[in-house]
């Protein structure tokens, strides 16, 4: 059996109105960086290639990236062409559908399957990305779907990691595997699955220490957690999440290509949407690499951790935040 983890009636998951609104108002700050004041370049509601080019400018700006910007706002043009972009309303819609075509693909929810052994959730990216932040909400939502959790704290290198991994096992009331700091975070994370195929437990969120993408050492050692997991399961680990850090902008992109080249990721999950960053980075994933986006956060309590709906992302980038209600 599959479980769709995440996948619930909209209207009645706790907070999710709520959390529409405060992204758009945290991408935004008031008015959408994409279309603010873009009445402004339409003297007389006249659409022309100045108007485009200002849109695909923002994108660019906004982290998405040149070659990004250009796809987005290659179907204006072409209907720039054909006249059918009449007044700033057709506009809009039409640039609205053309960031749902971009980013529809990724948003496919995280899936459970029923099985021999822990679905193991291996959790990657560098230091600051809020990658243990991410596991504690996680672990939380996994459990309010009826999952029983146990953590891996395999990022041995910081012992103020293993500490905060132990505060939210703490806070979730759930198991965590851990050892002296230094110990072999293949090793930890080996013990933390035999612990949890021993005790029937659904689910295994395994952290890893921060790496930096550059560094091949430190990714191949992730490469070998993985081939230890798949010596107890060849399936496993049967999520290989990346968190990235939104306000990093396009270095955030780089991140993921490295990380996917090296491992094979099967999910992201974009953190602090609620800073410096503009949210185009999104789009750049989606565009460049079509890799499931999991989740997206924009806070430090739970309710700020969504799964990625792309809809409400598209309308959180073009809307702002005076047209959301609470």
């Amino acid at each position: 059996m599959v479980q769709v983890f995440g996948k619930k009636d909209k209207s009645k998951q706790p907070g999710k109105t709520g959390f529409v609104a405060r992204l758009r108002a945290r991408l935004n700050r008031g008015d959408s960086w994409l279309t603010y004041d873009l009445a402004n370049l339409v003297p007389g509601g006249k659409i022309d290639e100045d108007v485009i080019d200002e849109l695909e400018t923002r994108l660019v700006m906004a982290d998405a990236g040149v070659d990004t910007a250009s796809r987005v706002v290659a179907g204006l043009h072409k209907q720039l062409a054909r006249k059918e972009l009449k007044d700033i309303d057709v506009l809009m819609s039409a640039l609205r559908q053309s960031l749902l075509d971009m980013l529809q693909p990724v948003e496919q929810v995280l899936k459970i399957d029923s099985q021999e052994g822990p679905f193991v959730i291996l959790m990657v990216g560098v230091n600051g990305a809020g990658k243990t932040t991410t596991i504690g909400k996680l672990a939380r939502r996994l459990l309010d779907d009826g999952h029983t959790v146990m953590l891996a704290a395999g990022d041995t290198f910081r012992a103020a990691a293993v500490e905060q991994l132990q505060v939210w096992g703490e806070r979730n009331k759930v198991p965590v595997v851990a050892q002296q700091a230094g110990a072999d975070p293949a090793a930890v994370i080996f013990d933390a699955y035999e612990s949890a195929r021993s005790k029937k437990i659904d689910v295994l969120l395994a952290d890893t220490a921060g790496r930096l993408q550059n560094q091949q050492g430190l990714m191949d050692e992730l490469s070998k957690i993985k081939r230890v997991l798949q010596r107890q399961c060849p399936e496993a680990p049967q999520e290989i999440m990346l968190v990235l850090d939104a306000g990093l902008g396009q270095n955030a992109l780089a991140q993921a290509e490295k990380f996917h080249a090296a491992l094979g990721l099967t999910g992201i999950t974009v953190t602090k949407l609620d800073g410096s960053a503009k949210g185009g980075i999104l789009l750049a994933i989606a565009d460049k690499l079509a890799i499931p986006v999991r989740f997206i956060g924009i806070g430090e309590s739970a309710d700020d951790m969504q799964p990625f709906v792309a809809a409400d992302y598209a309308d959180a980038l073009l809307q702002g935040s005076r047209s959301a209600t609470e």
